[in-house]
């Protein structure tokens, strides 16, 4: 071979091993073996990266080292103003209102956190109901007292919450005491009548008086006197506490009097009410008399009726006497009593209708004296009223 084909030997093109012209394939490795990837260079951070992450580290720790001390500062009434704030807790309020009320007020900062305490220390359930912490009332609370604090701050036997004197006069109606007492902050006339038709208070004396879903069942029961409620007191208790005084005033003498006379405890204190609204002098037991006359012995003149307005004045209101009323507490065209009291009697009035006057005296009239008079029959009555210039106009 010349020197020229040697090196065009050199140049041809290098044959495939599987024999198939001028197609390239793989070479193949021994049994056994991979071809490996290129390994990748791991990165590694520099001094920065490290002291970026620890910075990072420590800021996240001091942000919640800081939102966990300024919440403690509202659990516990830390560095907070002095404040002081009057507090109504509704029946009914949840956690979460009574939470609204105190962040309004401004004696908590967080109620997300308070709400989550209360959940902690089992301050569950809706104020006024049986077993919760927190009660219906007016409370004085303020800044200096922590979560703990405030809670039992809001208890039924907590020294803060606030209290007002009542004072209800002898005459006054069911309906006039409620009113009284919303206008002290006590309770509402609405939650007073529903307590007073629906709740059935364990006294004997008010059994079968009226049938349950009237709230008329407690007029005359409701002593008049002077009191100290709870502002936002439940209106159970501020009605039980009105029955127990009655319940004080008319002693077991009394009630044996008017067993002895074959009357009922009812009957007595729709008698006092008719007293009291008709006199408030010393003539109570006169009129008491009157009255028992003309139910138990009535006469062809009376008839078995009271003939007395202030029982209509009480049905239609005003002071307008409409003598036609259809109402069964016209005693003008309804015989007997009325369906019930007509107002609270106070102490002499009961007294005055349990230990009546004995007399035949049927009939009474207003002197130009202020004095009642009191006569045996119509034509006495009719002449003495003739007499006096107060009737003389009409």
């Amino acid at each position: 071979m010349s020197q020229e084909e040697y090196r065009n030997e050199g140049r041809r093109p290098a044959q495939s091993r599987s024999g198939h012209g001028g197609r390239r394939v793989a070479p193949s490795h021994p049994e056994g073996e991979r071809r490996s990837a290129p390994r990748r260079r791991k990165k590694r951070l520099g001094g920065w990266g490290v002291l970026l992450y620890v910075i990072f580290v420590l800021g996240i720790s001091a942000l919640l080292a800081g939102v966990g001390w300024i919440w403690a500062n509202d659990v516990l009434a830390l560095n907070k103003p002095a404040l002081t704030a009057v507090v109504e807790i509704d029946e009914g309020d949840t956690v979460g209102q009574v939470a609204d009320k105190l962040e309004e007020q401004g004696l908590i900062e967080y109620k997300m956190v308070f709400k989550l305490f209360c959940s902690l220390t089992h301050t569950s359930g809706k104020a006024g109901e049986e077993g919760a912490k927190i009660t219906p009332g007016t409370y004085e609370l303020n800044t200096d007292m922590d979560y703990r604090a405030l809670i039992s701050s809001m208890g039924s036997s907590s020294a803060n919450r606030m209290t007002t004197t009542v004072t209800i006069p002898e005459g006054m109606t069911e309906a006039q005491i409620f009113a009284l007492l919303e206008e002290k902050g006590v309770s509402t006339v609405e939650q007073l009548e529903e307590a007073a038709a629906n709740y059935d208070f364990k006294f004997s004396f008010l059994k079968g008086v009226v049938p349950l879903g009237d709230p008329k069942r407690l007029e005359g029961y409701l002593f008049p006197d002077t009191y100290e409620f709870y502002m936002g007191e439940e209106p159970v208790s501020v009605l039980n506490k009105m029955i127990l005084r009655f319940d004080e005033i008319f002693t077991d003498e009394m009630r044996q009097e008017v067993q002895n006379d074959g009357r009922t405890i009812q009957d007595v204190v729709t008698v006092a009410s008719m007293i009291e609204k008709e006199t408030d002098g010393s003539d109570q037991a006169k009129i008491a008399s009157v009255i028992y006359n003309r139910l138990d012995n009535p006469t062809s003149e009376t008839a078995g009726y009271l003939n007395i307005d202030a029982t209509i004045l009480y049905a239609t209101g005003g002071t307008e006497v409409d003598l036609n009323a259809d109402t069964p507490y016209n005693t003008r065209t309804h015989k007997g009593l009325t369906p019930t009291a007509i107002a609270s009697p106070g102490v002499d009035a009961l007294k005055a209708a349990v230990y009546p006057d004995s007399t035949r005296y049927y009939f009474y009239a207003l002197g130009d004296d202020g004095k009642h008079h009191f006569f045996a029959t119509y034509r006495e009555q009719q002449n003495f009223i003739a007499s006096q210039e107060r009737y003389q106009n009409g």
